[in-house]
């Protein structure tokens, strides 16, 4: 059967995560992060909570500010720079509290998400806030990897079917590399734009037009 719109974070999500105990050393968190090519890892406690996430941007103080003396004179800005610098350990290093997202959420809420908080992943947690998966920004594009067929089914059901049962036999629905256009002629010209806006939210859906007709509408 046809997976329908929308589709939920938990739909796209990477079920095997790599990720660190408070306790994890640096070097510990670097050789994850190199074995498994990930850019950030996150930091669990307890039954697999998430209380934060190492990235690479947390690591590099280390060997950007080697050999500086660490005076805070005029330096106020740098001052979580610094003290991430001498940092040993996860729960030293990590940025928290974690931003996660639940299994459940939409793709667009979750691309909202990492836009606000300028990330490319994020945890992905139970109502327990206990580690899930993950989801990065490529996981969200792969509802663009659905077959022109797909959308096209979907658009002649959950669009078509819904809005002209009537007229749908005269309508066409032809889907092009996710370009989706819709032709014919239906009895209602103010559900036209309707439809249009309907298909577009069709995931997978790259453009969406409609090409009706509404004989008899001035």
């Amino acid at each position: 059967m046809t997976r329908r719109s929308p589709h939920r974070v938990g739909d796209v999500m990477t079920r095997t995560v790599v990720a660190v105990g408070l306790d994890a050393r640096f070097k510990e968190i670097v050789t994850a992060i190199d074995q498994w090519q990930v850019a950030a890892v996150p930091v669990l406690e307890g039954e697999g909570r998430v209380v934060g996430v190492v990235s690479e941007a947390d690591l590099l103080p280390k060997e950007e500010l080697r050999g500086e003396e660490a005076t805070m004179i005029g330096q106020s800005e740098r001052l979580t720079d610094y003290a991430k610098a001498g940092a040993l350990t996860a729960r030293d290093l990590m940025s928290s509290p974690a931003v996660t997202v639940p299994a459940d959420a939409t793709l667009p809420e979750a691309a909202r998400l990492m836009a606000r908080h300028r990330i490319k992943r994020l945890p992905v947690v139970d109502g327990q806030g206990v580690l899930k998966g993950i989801v990065s920004r490529a996981d969200l594009l792969k509802v663009f990897l659905r077959t022109d067929e797909e959308i096209a089914d979907e658009v002649r059901q959950e669009v078509v079917d819904r809005l002209f049962p009537v007229s749908r036999r005269s309508i066409g629905v032809d889907v092009t590399e996710g370009r989706v256009a819709i032709t014919g002629t239906v009895r209602d010209a103010a559900l036209i734009p309707v439809a249009e806006r309907l298909a577009r939210a069709v995931e997978g859906v790259v453009d969406a037009t409609c090409h009706l007709d509404a004989p008899g509408e001035a």
